[in-house]
């Protein structure tokens, strides 16, 4: 398929798991793609909680591709705190980076996504929707995400921009793999939110991506789709 043709696709968290699969998949679609992340490994450095630095990113992917059709927010951060025990300064740095550095790329896209009459997929996680323990501040951010998406879809819906989160659970990828309980936690309480089958790679994910990003979800607007094998039915 090439459902991507001349098209400019920017995607974050594009150095490693599920970010640098839609990458790839939307690469091999056709599209142009501008990947965007903090390490090595993208075309574009940035620190997406940082406004500056998303501005600035924003005007160099635009000075070298001249537009924006798909915007793909996969930037993202984790960590496992019992709640009481979680820091301040922990909690204000998730929300930063997950929450406010998808509101800032966003922000600074939408203008040239209305030229294009683009398409906005965001990160949500199954932890939006269902009970992860000891995940207060990442479930607070992923939850922030599905709302947010769901405000920019009516907002714009009638301007031709349409908005959708994918809410992967169960994809074995570099930032899950970091995930430790914290000490004394209990596993049990963890059943509900696992899939009754093998974690998959970050390419499922990113099969989603690409579908909500194309036209083929020319019909689907402030929606999520859940990529976790059925955990959470």
């Amino acid at each position: 398929m090439k459902r991507f043709e001349g098209k400019v696709a920017l995607v974050t968290g594009a150095a490693s798991g599920i970010g640098k699969a839609t990458a790839v998949r939307l690469a091999e679609e056709g599209a142009t793609v501008a990947t965007v992340d903090i390490a090595d490994g993208a075309e574009f450095r940035c620190d997406i909680s940082d406004e500056q630095q998303v501005n600035d990113m924003m005007a160099a992917v635009l000075a070298r591709f001249d537009r924006i059709d798909v915007l793909c927010n996969v930037a993202g951060v984790l960590r496992a705190d019992h709640t009481h025990e979680l820091k301040l300064e922990n909690w204000e740095k998730i929300l930063r980076i997950n929450l406010t550095g998808t509101f800032l790329v966003c922000r600074a896209a939408i203008p040239h996504l209305l030229k294009t009459k683009g398409v906005i997929v965001n990160t949500s996680s199954t932890s939006a929707l269902g009970s992860h323990p000891w995940m207060a501040a990442y479930a607070a951010s992923k939850g922030g995400i599905l709302s947010m998406t769901r405000v920019i879809a009516v907002e714009y819906a009638k301007q031709g921009l349409r908005a959708n989160c994918v809410c992967p659970g169960g994809v074995a990828t570099p930032l899950h793999g970091q995930f430790r309980m914290p000490k004394g936690a209990d596993p049990e309480l963890l059943r509900g939110a696992m899939p009754p089958v093998p974690y998959v790679g970050p390419e499922h994910a990113a099969s989603v991506i690409a579908f909500l990003a194309s036209d083929d979800a020319r019909y689907i607007n402030g929606a999520e789709v859940r990529a976790d094998g059925g955990a959470l039915s």
